[in-house]
């Protein structure tokens, strides 16, 4: 869990701070020194939460579905807004901007927290999401261990029917947004995957297709330095050895480019593992070598 959830995530109000023992001219010094933000009026909240869910406090809510997800280390992808939980029949709100999503719904989340469930945040996210991007949030968040099964049942249970064909498609062994992203894709192409598997004297390899093609779904934020990117091709080296073949598609090409990933795994499959493609450059030769001349 994030550290975040050692502050409570609660506003206070003036008569909360004042039966703990602060006068009013305490409570504004506290609000001088950065200690404190009066969120509004008579609504205070501790200056160390992150600043998503002052924001949202601000703007009479409570920080919800991708938006939460994401300050608890779950994959989501980015659409550039706050996604914020408001109350049905809430009145006299501050203006929101284009940057902020609302997300009118009652919630039994107590009135004075300004985050909701994990589990209410992800029912929300497979609302806005695409259908392979809420599976891959909800697979990072059950891999992080976020929710458990219970709480993934739990999460489907809030949502309309309609929602359940995503439930199949779950594996919280996936250890990334990209690598469930490629695995649905690979899933649609009708091939074998094996997910996080093991190969003796390589070691745990993300997907390996049909026996004999490992995946490696590579981002920033794991392979940014050359120490990995060293190991990394100590790796397929390896693998190369034992005769694998190795693909590295990059997170902003999964996201941005699927067509090309796919292009690129098909093109592989299509040319088949190294030794049948060894065999058939053999027969090939052979048959060339009886060729007769041609003049």
């Amino acid at each position: 869990m994030s550290a975040f959830f050692a502050t409570p995530c609660v506003y206070s109000t003036r008569a909360d701070l004042r039966s703990g023992g602060y006068t009013d001219s305490s409570i504004a010094r506290l609000c001088r020194d950065g200690e404190v933000v009066r969120v509004r009026r008579g609504r205070y909240v501790d200056a160390s939460l992150p600043a998503e869910i002052v924001d949202a406090a601000r703007l009479g809510g409570r920080l919800d579905c991708t938006s939460l997800l994401r300050l608890l280390g779950v994959f989501v992808p980015d659409d550039g807004r706050l996604h914020i939980q408001i109350e049905r029949g809430s009145s006299r709100l501050p203006h929101r901007g284009t940057n902020v999503h609302a997300h009118w719904r009652t919630t039994a989340t107590a009135s004075s927290d300004l985050i909701v469930d994990p589990i209410e945040a992800l029912a929300q996210a497979c609302r806005c999401l695409a259908p392979r991007a809420a599976v891959a949030t909800l697979d990072s968040a059950w891999h992080l261990g976020v929710v458990d099964e219970a709480g993934i049942n739990e999460v489907f249970a809030r949502l309309p029917g309609r929602f359940r064909t995503l439930r199949r498609l779950l594996d919280p062994r996936s250890e990334s947004g990209p690598e469930t992203l490629v695995r649905l894709m690979l899933r649609a192409m009708g091939v074998r995957v094996d997910v996080q598997a093991w190969i003796p004297g390589v070691g745990r390899v993300d997907l390996l297709v049909d026996g004999w093609l490992i995946i490696e779904c590579d981002s920033r934020a794991f392979h940014s330095d050359w120490t990995q990117h060293r190991n990394d091709r100590r790796r397929d080296s390896a693998s190369a050895a034992r005769g694998y073949v190795t693909l590295r598609p990059i997170a902003e090409d999964i996201f941005g480019n699927p067509a090309d990933v796919r292009a690129a795994i098909a093109g592989l499959l299509s040319a088949g593992p190294p030794r049948r493609r060894r065999a058939n450059s053999s027969r090939t030769g052979r048959t060339a070598a009886l060729r007769p001349a041609t003049a």
